[in-house]
């Protein structure tokens, strides 16, 4: 199989405006991508850009996706370790972009086999139950939110914090007085405490049942981690501190988290993804599989891949759910309630709207 063309679009899906610790986003920078080859079918990737967690912008991506698509064309798809390998020679970092493209050639090569993914990956159907958001804001704002959540359903809440110990404390007192405590409740501070914060917040969370916290602290704190750990009951979730199979391995190896978050747009994709859940799993420490602000077809090669791994036992895929204004996917995750599922359709089984498409700006290379 040869890869024949590129077509690289500006997915730009408007959103009812995000906030956490570091910013506001008001629509998913997202970038799309569709892989040509003369095998007479296509495969699909797409990621989106995050500035303030990865530093990546929509523009970035769609800069360096045309040289990816340049670097790609007239090659091998199917090689899949070759063709990342290029990828990372041509230009470090750029984690985000990079995701898109592994995962089209993880849907081509699924498609060519005739399997969903998460077979070819080797993995199987398990019961998936997402966690449901809520964005910074004044207490009462996000209590009645969470209440709101809890009515509809929701089995797990995920608190945006990271601003001032004392007010993040009462955003998660008003939730908790809102929802009662028979509902896990997590807490996502996205590196927005010191040492000394983080300290102050969490121990004034101890009281209020808290699953875990995520990243804590900057990632330059890392070496402060395990002195953390040491002072709090609340299990610590390393996320913006990890992008590699190197760094969980190094997290891990000085007890510095519980648990670690996965992201396609930190680990280049699924092949990253896999290997850093694999790391975790040699030191026993469970994943979790999040996202930044994708559709629900990337959403969708999300959910094949906890199908295929046994050490994701937390899922955050709650993504498009976050405001998203439309939906321009045809197949992808499939929601009932805050269950997630794929079909056995071939591939990672999504598309984008030719409609919705025809509205964005495009290349081909």
């Amino acid at each position: 199989m040869i890869i024949t063309s590129i077509a690289i679009y500006r997915l730009s899906i408007p959103m009812e405006p995000f906030a956490i610790a570091t910013g506001v986003m008001d629509y998913a920078q997202n970038t799309f991508i569709r892989i040509h080859t003369d095998a007479g079918f296509y495969g699909v990737g797409e990621c989106s850009a995050f500035p303030m967690i990865v530093g990546e912008t929509q523009d970035t991506c769609l800069v360096l996706a045309r040289e990816f698509a340049r670097l790609w064309k007239g090659k091998d798809p199917l090689a899949i370790n070759e063709r990342m390998a290029e990828l990372d020679l041509f230009v470090a970092g750029n984690t985000t972009i990079k995701s898109a493209f592994d995962m089209a050639l993880h849907d081509l090569a699924a498609k060519d086999a005739g399997l969903p993914l998460y077979k070819f990956l080797g993995g199987q159907r398990k019961e998936i139950i997402t966690d449901i958001t809520i964005g910074l804001g004044e207490p009462e704002v996000m209590a009645q939110k969470a209440e709101q959540f809890k009515s509809a359903g929701a089995a797990v809440l995920k608190v945006k914090l990271g601003k001032k110990p004392k007010d993040d404390v009462e955003r998660v007192r008003a939730i908790r007085r809102a929802v009662g405590f028979d509902i896990p409740l997590r807490v996502d501070a996205n590196q927005g405490w010191s040492f000394e914060e983080a300290i102050e917040a969490l121990h004034g969370m101890e009281s209020f049942k808290i699953q875990f916290c995520e990243q804590p602290m900057r990632s330059y704190n890392d070496h402060m981690l395990s002195a953390l750990r040491t002072q709090t009951i609340i299990p610590i979730m390393a996320d913006e501190s990890v992008y590699s199979p190197r760094d969980a391995d190094r997290l891990c190896r000085n007890d510095a988290c519980d648990y670690i978050n996965i992201k396609f747009s930190k680990s280049a994709g699924i092949v990253g993804a896999l290997q850093i859940q694999q790391v975790a799993a040699e030191y026993e420490v469970p994943c979790m599989i999040g996202g930044m602000l994708e559709s629900r077809l990337a959403l969708a090669a999300k959910i094949h891949f906890a199908y295929a791994t046994n050490n994701v036992k937390f899922y955050d895929l709650d993504t498009c759910m976050l405001g998203h204004l439309e939906d321009p996917v045809v197949g992808g995750a499939q929601f009932t309630g805050y269950h997630v599922a794929v079909t056995d359709d071939i591939g990672i089984g999504a598309d984008i709207e030719p409609g919705f498409l025809s509205r964005c700006e495009s290349w081909s290379v």
